[in-house]
């Protein structure tokens, strides 16, 4: 086994309501008000209340290219990764001399050298960090570096490893462009970033680490799915692919995959006390809800967390396990239940991670 020692998520620095996002996106990309209707319609319709931007709003209109929207990411994308990363060693008590290893992902930006090589000077991670730079698994990064960070482990269970995300998906704006991918990508996704330290076996015990436990995972990539999301990369930079039959998919697959995984651990779905899963969208976890047969308030979690701060990519599952782990909602998980950590992602696939709190 390997245990998650603490969890750190920040936002993008400057906030603002739906309502005032909605009407920058339509005076930028419907300037004539032909597809303000629409847009104000699907931004309602995300369940999204409030979200955080990289850069002020204002600003957005100054990035000339491709080129300077990515400048920003790594400028932004190193404050709010050293922060992340920072305050989850804090709270799990180690200092940064004592990670082993490193694995940063992002789907908003590119960097090389990586966030994680420019951090290590900064933040003061020893020069013979292991590092993993990750690029292209999008929302399910979440939950597969937390899984890849125990396979890591499950080997070294002396060591320290470290997974950060770092999504700024409003740097990914495509301003000319209406169509509705873009217009449902503008309404949902904002800017975060969050930090996970993990460590082996042995090193939890001379912690006195006791939960949450990783037990598992399983990794699912679905058959005939490239085009359902991701990116068209072109000299505007990231040009989103979301197809309207991702929340199909959940509701063909996932209940099945869940269920054939926890069967391998001796569980049931109904054995699982809490869900940390990503804030794809309204129509995802609904489609989840049914898929999976949860009762009213068990994802409400995640819900809030769609409400407050919008899809994040793959820091959202991550927000979510800080929320849950650190009990957002007045609670904390009982000692000894089964969790699941869940993300689905580009390819199109899904990350099961069984936990014991």
């Amino acid at each position: 086994m390997t245990y998650i020692a603490a969890a750190h998520a920040v936002v993008g620095p400057y906030g603002y309501p739906q309502e005032q996002l909605t009407e920058a996106f339509t005076a930028v990309v419907s300037p004539q008000g032909a597809h303000q209707k629409v847009i104000e319609r699907i931004h309602i319709a995300t369940g999204v209340k409030h979200r955080n931007l990289a850069i002020p709003l204002e600003d957005y209109a100054t990035l000339a290219d491709f080129g300077e929207a990515n400048n920003a990411f790594i400028r932004v994308g190193l404050d709010l990764g050293a922060t992340a990363i920072s305050g989850a060693l804090a709270a799990a008590h180690l200092e940064a001399a004592d990670v082993d290893m490193i694995m940063t992902t992002s789907v908003t930006g590119i960097a090389a050298p990586s966030l994680d090589a420019r951090l290590v000077s900064r933040l003061g991670l020893r020069p013979d960090v292991k590092r993993i730079p990750i690029f292209g698994l999008g929302c399910v990064a979440g939950a597969a570096g937390i899984a890849r960070l125990h396979d890591y482990l499950v080997g070294h269970p002396d060591e320290v490893a470290v997974l950060l995300s770092v999504e700024l998906c409003s740097l990914t704006l495509q301003r000319d462009d209406v169509s509705m991918p873009n217009i449902v990508a503008s309404g949902l996704f904002g800017d975060g970033a969050a930090a996970v330290v993990m460590v082996g076996e042995r090193r939890a015990a001379r912690m006195g680490i006791t939960g949450p436990k990783v037990i598992a995972s399983r990794s699912r990539l679905y058959p005939d799915t490239e085009r359902t999301m991701g990116w068209d990369i072109g000299g505007s930079g990231f040009r989103i692919v979301l197809s309207a039959g991702v929340a199909d998919i959940v509701n063909q697959y996932l209940g099945d995959d869940v269920s054939d995984f926890l069967g391998d651990h001796d569980l049931k779905i109904t054995d699982i006390k809490n869900w940390v899963c990503h804030p794809g969208g309204p129509r995802v976890l609904e489609a989840m809800e049914s898929a999976l047969d949860l009762h009213e308030g068990q994802l409400d979690v995640t819900w809030r967390s769609l409400a407050a701060i919008g899809n994040l990519s793959s820091s959202s599952v991550l927000h979510v396990l800080c929320d849950t782990l650190y009990g957002s909602n007045g609670s904390v998980p009982e000692t000894g239940t089964p969790a699941m950590l869940t993300a689905m992602g580009p390819g199109f696939c899904a990350e099961l991670v069984l936990l014991e709190w």
